[in-house]
């Protein structure tokens, strides 16, 4: 299975780009999930799960079959029916999100395995029709998704993501949660159930129940399962943009969020370019504009795929394929990512360098702090804690420079923990 993962700044038209390159993939053939929060152009979408359904909604499809479309809903306000409209490729399968109905759901089974906790802090249980979804709760929500797309069989995965830099936030979030909840249940306590009975006599309190220890295992798999599909090497990520002034910055800042993560570029798409040879000298004056800044986007280095301005919005999938091409080469396999390397320098220099690759990364953005065995690395608005190499973590800090794209930490072996050579 291939996971492409699309995002760019508010308003380039992710959404749109999104919904082509799936559109396309499954023309040619290929068994498709969209994954957005808005409107796909032109396509059909199914029922969101409501806060009662199946966590796990998405239906696997039949060894050699293909899932066809969800029922779309019906006719908009100013749309054409929906017999009017062509049909989708029976290989594409459209799933629009619903952050609030995912919150609700959520929040209700939270309580089931807090109950004991919450009956004897005298907490009254809220009811379903009384919550509404808090700021925030889209992240979790696009986690549920890829954790069950990772679990069925799918040719493509296309996920239409937030904006940035909350989808990099979105993609950091998986470790993240697994990093908090080791720490509040360390998996060696929730080994020790035997004891949990003995120590709530001696402590005069419930101690947490076996329900809220089996719900951070389940919770621990989840993660692992998006860690896991983030990290495989048919993950890819896709930046939309408009040239213009911000496009630039925009994949700067793209850039090295991604290089933090160990997440890669699939390419950067260049959204509604506009005619170079138009007799209108304002429309001409404004293409030579773009242009000036599309120059950019392929000086930095990345992959750069031009998509035309319809001079419309599109609205139908005869629309979508005029953006095309978009899908992703299937026979296009990457290597896994290979680890940040360790030089050792100890003989000319006496210390190890670690290497971090941080492309477009400037250095009044970078921050560098050694917490016990790892080391916290910011980049402009993204922060990343890093477990050390096991070398490393003998050493200390000695300094740091970014150059070429790459930042180098050095380290000097603590002469108390490193080894001695008789």
């Amino acid at each position: 299975m291939r996971t492409l993962l699309v995002t760019g700044p508010g308003g380039s038209g992710r959404t749109t780009i999104a919904a082509a390159t799936a559109l396309e993939a499954a023309r040619d053939g290929r068994r498709v999930l969209l994954l957005t929060t808005d409107p796909a152009p032109g396509l059909p979408a199914g029922p969101a799960p409501g806060p009662g359904s199946d966590p796990d909604p998405l239906p696997a499809p039949a060894a050699g079959a293909r899932p066809g479309p969800a029922p779309g809903p019906g006719p908009a306000h100013g749309s054409p029916a929906a017999t009017d409209a062509p049909p989708a490729p029976a290989g594409l399968t459209v799933r629009r999100l619903d952050p609030a109905a995912h919150f609700r759901r959520e929040l209700l089974a939270l309580q089931v395995h807090a109950g004991p906790a919450l009956d004897l802090l005298g907490a009254a249980p809220l009811d379903d029709d009384e919550l509404t979804p808090l700021p925030g709760g889209a992240p979790f929500t696009y986690l549920a998704a890829l954790r069950d797309a990772a679990r069925q069989e799918w040719d493509l995965v296309v996920a239409d993501l937030p904006a940035l830099p909350d989808a990099v936030a979105l993609l950091a979030l998986p470790e993240q949660l697994r990093r908090y909840l080791r720490r509040l249940l360390p998996p060696e306590r929730r080994a020790a159930r035997a004891l949990r009975p003995m120590l709530a006599q001696l402590a005069g309190v419930p101690m947490p129940p076996d329900g809220l220890y089996e719900a951070a295992a389940r919770k621990d798999a989840d993660l692992a399962a998006v860690t896991d599909l983030l990290a495989a090497p048919t993950t890819r990520v896709r930046l939309v943009v408009e040239p213009g002034p911000a496009a630039a910055g925009a994949l700067r800042t793209a850039r090295a969020g991604l290089a933090l993560h160990r997440l890669p570029l699939d390419a950067v798409v260049a959204n509604r370019l506009l005619p170079t040879a138009s007799p209108d000298p304002w429309l001409a004056d404004l293409a030579d504009r773009q242009r000036a800044h599309l120059k950019e986007l392929y000086e930095d280095g990345a992959p750069v795929r031009e998509v035309p301005h319809l001079g419309r919005d599109p609205r139908t999938p005869a629309d979508l394929a005029l953006l095309g091409p978009l899908a992703p080469d299937p026979a296009d396999a990457a290597a896994p990512a290979p680890p940040w390397p360790v030089e050792d320098l100890r003989a000319t220099e006496g210390a190890l360098v670690w290497r971090v690759p941080l492309p477009s990364a400037v250095k009044s953005d970078l921050g560098l702090v050694r917490r016990g065995d790892e080391l916290a690395l910011t980049v402009g608005p993204f922060r990343r804690l890093v477990p050390l190499p096991s070398a490393l973590r003998r050493c200390t800090v000695t300094g740091a420079a970014l150059r070429d794209g790459e930042l180098r930490v050095r380290f000097a072996p603590d002469p108390g923990l490193w080894p001695r050579t008789p």
